[in-house]
């Protein structure tokens, strides 16, 4: 599952113009990596809810910034599973 939402991050990312060259999952979604600002990552929580079925706060898109992207994928997954199980 991991795997699946790191692609489909990649291609948003992609789509929403950012350089996904070198991008790892040590990569940094905010300031100190991808460099994503915070309507960029409203859009990407947006995305994510629409693709997977799962709901964010509005204050948890803020939190995006300081996570590599092995922590985002991980994240998303979890709340995947959580939706799938109630």
């Amino acid at each position: 599952m991991t795997a699946e939402i790191r692609q489909f991050l990649l291609e948003s990312l992609t789509e929403m113009k950012y350089d996904t060259d070198g991008f790892g999952d040590d990569t940094v979604l905010g300031p100190a990596g991808i460099d994503m600002e915070s309507l960029a990552l409203a859009e990407l929580a947006m995305r994510v809810e629409d693709q997977y079925g799962v709901r964010f706060d509005a204050d948890e898109a803020e939190t995006f910034a300081a996570m590599t992207v092995g922590e985002f994928c991980a994240a998303v997954a979890q709340r995947v599973r959580t939706t799938s199980a109630t």
